[in-house]
C-alpha cells in the first residue's frame, strides 16, 4: 500500500517525504491494482511475458516486462517515486483529524473533516452540495448557509497546504492542488 513517510511537522516548516511505490503483478493481480487506482497510489506493474499492457495513462503508474533486471526495477521505481511527489499526491486525512499534503499540515474541526473526507475521495472531481450537506450534517445543516461557512473556513484552513476548493456553479466544489503547485509540477 501506499505509505507516505514524513517527519513531524509544524505549519512552518516544510518537511522531506517520500512515496512508496507499490510493485504489482499483472495481470494476476488485476483487482489490487484497480484498488491501488482509486487509492491514488504510484504502483509499478511487473507484466509477465506475452500479456497485453493494461492501457494506462496515469502518472502514477509505469511497468517494466518481465524477466527484468533487479536495477531496472529499481530504477523504474525511482522514476515513477520521484514523479508521484511531484504529480497527483492526494491529500490524506489521519485518524486525529489532521489533513496531510506534500508534507504539511493542518488540523480540522469534526464538521471540516467530514467534508474534507468526501472531498478527498473525490479529489479532482466535482462534489455536489447535497452530498456534503448530507456527510456533515446526516439529518440537515443547522442553516441554509452552514455549507458555505464551512467552505470558507476549510478553504482558508488548507490553502498553507497548497490545496484549493473552487466552487462549480451550480454543481458544487472540486478539491485540487493549487495552480502554483500544478504550475511548478509541468515546468
Amino acid at each position: 500500500m501506499l505509505h507516505v513517510q514524513e517527519t513531524k511537522t509544524q505549519h512552518d516548516v516544510h518537511s522531506v517525504f517520500t512515496v512508496d511505490v507499490v510493485i504489482v503483478r499483472w495481470p494476476e493481480e488485476s483487482d489490487r491494482l484497480e484498488e491501488l487506482r482509486l487509492a491514488g497510489s504510484a504502483r509499478l506493474l511487473l507484466v509477465a511475458p506475452s500479456v497485453p499492457l493494461p492501457g494506462s495513462t496515469d502518472c502514477l503508474e509505469d511497468w517494466v516486462r518481465l524477466p527484468a533486471d533487479d536495477a531496472d526495477v529499481r530504477a523504474r521505481a525511482a522514476a515513477l517515486a520521484a514523479r508521484a511527489e511531484v504529480h497527483g499526491t492526494r491529500p490524506e486525512i489521519d485518524d486525529d483529524g489532521l489533513i496531510r499534503h506534500r508534507g504539511h499540515w493542518a488540523p480540522l474541526s469534526p464538521v471540516e473533516r467530514l467534508l474534507s473526507q468526501l472531498l478527498v475521495e473525490r479529489f479532482g472531481t466535482v462534489v455536489g452540495r447535497d452530498s456534503l450537506t448530507r456527510r456533515a450534517w446526516p439529518t440537515g445543516a443547522p442553516t441554509r448557509n452552514a455549507l458555505d461557512v464551512h467552505m470558507l473556513r476549510l478553504r482558508r484552513r488548507i490553502e498553507p497546504l497548497g490545496l484549493e476548493i473552487k466552487t462549480v456553479r451550480a454543481r458544487g466544489y472540486l478539491l485540487q492542488e493549487t495552480s502554483q503547485v500544478m504550475d511548478s509540477a509541468t515546468s
